[in-house]
C-alpha cells in the first residue's frame, strides 16, 4: 500500500441542523445572519403553539422571511402544532394550504388529521411530527412515518439521553432535539394544566399562559404574579421573576413553599452537543419564538460555534467558558440544566 494516498484528515462528522425560532421577521433575519440552518415560525392565530400577540407572520412576512432564508441557504419550517377542533378545522386545512403555496420547507405537525390532509392533498410538503405530538418511543414515531410520511420528529423534553439513544437506533425518521430554551417537563401536546385556571389549553390555543390573564402587582409581601386571578408566584426585591405558567409557580406542600414541578430554569445541552452527534441526532432545536432577535442572535451565535467545532474538531471539542457567559445571560432565571437528557438515578 502506498502510504502517500493516505490521509490523515479523519471523515468529517454527520451534519447536524441548527433550528432557531423566528417570533417576528426580524428574529428570523437574526437567526439567519447567525449561522441557522433552518428557521421555525408560525403564522398569526391559534394554529401554532406560540399563540401571542405581536408575534409570528401573515402572508407578506412569510414570503420575504422565506426569500431572506433562501438567499442565504437556509431552510423555513412553519409550525403547525396545535389540535384542529371540528368548528375550526377549515383554519388549519387552509394553514396547510398557505404553506405549500409560499414554498415552506417542512411542516411541523402534530394532528394526524392534519398529517392525513398534507399527505393526500400535497404530497410533495415535507412534514415533520412536532414535539406536540408528543412521541417518546420509536414505535410512535415509525407510525406516523408508515402512515404519513414523516421524515423528522422533535422529540418531547422528558427523555433521558439513553432512552434518545435507544430510539434513534431503531428508526429511519430523522431525530431532532431541543438544545436550548426554556424547559417543558409536561406530556407534550396533551398538557390541560393552564387549562384549569384559564379554560384554554395550549393545545388548542397556542399558548401556555395568555397574555391576557397575566397580572403583576407589587405588595407589601413581594412582587406578585397572578394568573387569571391565581398567585403563581412571589418575587423578594432583586429576585428575577419568570412569566408566570402554572407548571413553574411556586405550591405549598407539606410544610414547604417551593418549586414542586418545575422550577423556571432553561435548558443547556452544551456539553452533551458530542454524543448527541455520535448517536446520530439530525437537529439541534433552540427554543424562544416568544424572545427578542437579542436573544435570537446571541443563542444562535454561540450554538454556530459549538456546533462547528464538535463537527470538525470533535477531539478538541470543550465547552467554552464564553458560551456558558453568554447564554446564561439569557437564560431563564439567568439559571440552566439538562433537564432529563441526565438523570442521576437512571
Amino acid at each position: 500500500m502506498n502510504n502517500a494516498t493516505i490521509s490523515s484528515t479523519a471523515p468529517a462528522a454527520p451534519a447536524i441542523e441548527l433550528v432557531c425560532p423566528a417570533g417576528s421577521l426580524p428574529a428570523l433575519k437574526a437567526a439567519v445572519d447567525h449561522g441557522a440552518d433552518c428557521v421555525y415560525l408560525g403564522f398569526r392565530d391559534a394554529t401554532n403553539a406560540r399563540n401571542f400577540a405581536g408575534l409570528n407572520f401573515d402572508d407578506a412576512a412569510i414570503d420575504e422571511g422565506i426569500r431572506y432564508a433562501h438567499a442565504r441557504a437556509c431552510k423555513v419550517l412553519l409550525a403547525l402544532n396545535t389540535y384542529p377542533q371540528p368548528l375550526s378545522w377549515p383554519l388549519w386545512r387552509t394553514a396547510i394550504d398557505r404553506a405549500a403555496r409560499a414554498g415552506i420547507d417542512a411542516v411541523i405537525l402534530a394532528d394526524p388529521g392534519l398529517m392525513r390532509y398534507a399527505a393526500d392533498t400535497h404530497p410533495d410538503l415535507r412534514l415533520h411530527l412536532s414535539v406536540q405530538g408528543s412521541a417518546t418511543n420509536y414505535e410512535a414515531i415509525n407510525f406516523y412515518q408508515k402512515h404519513f410520511g414523516i421524515v423528522r420528529a422533535v422529540l418531547p423534553r422528558v427523555l433521558s439521553l439513553t432512552q434518545v439513544e435507544q430510539l434513534s437506533k431503531k428508526t429511519s425518521v430523522d431525530i431532532e432535539v431541543f438544545g436550548f430554551g426554556s424547559l417543558c417537563v409536561m406530556v407534550e401536546g396533551r398538557c390541560a394544566l393552564s387549562s384549569y385556571v384559564t379554560g384554554e389549553a395550549p393545545n388548542t390555543h397556542g399558548v401556555c399562559s395568555p397574555a391576557k390573564a397575566v397580572r403583576w402587582q407589587q405588595t407589601p409581601k413581594g412582587l406578585e404574579s397572578r394568573l387569571n386571578g391565581v398567585l403563581i408566584d412571589r418575587y423578594e426585591e432583586g429576585e428575577s421573576a419568570s412569566y408566570p405558567t402554572l407548571c413553574k409557580g411556586r405550591f405549598d406542600v407539606g410544610n414547604e413553599q417551593y418549586y414542586a414541578i418545575e422550577e423556571p430554569t432553561s435548558l443547556n445541552t452544551l456539553e452533551l452537543l458530542p454524543k448527541l452527534l455520535a448517536m446520530g441526532v439530525r437537529a439541534i432545536k433552540i427554543e424562544g419564538r416568544q424572545r427578542s432577535p437579542a436573544y435570537v442572535a446571541q443563542v444562535t451565535r454561540v450554538w454556530r460555534e459549538a456546533i462547528d467545532l464538535c463537527r470538525d474538531n470533535l477531539p478538541r471539542y470543550s465547552v467554552k467558558p464564553v458560551w456558558m457567559n453568554e447564554l446564561n445571560k439569557v437564560a431563564e432565571g439567568q439559571q440552566h440544566t439538562l433537564g432529563a437528557y441526565h438523570r442521576a438515578w437512571k
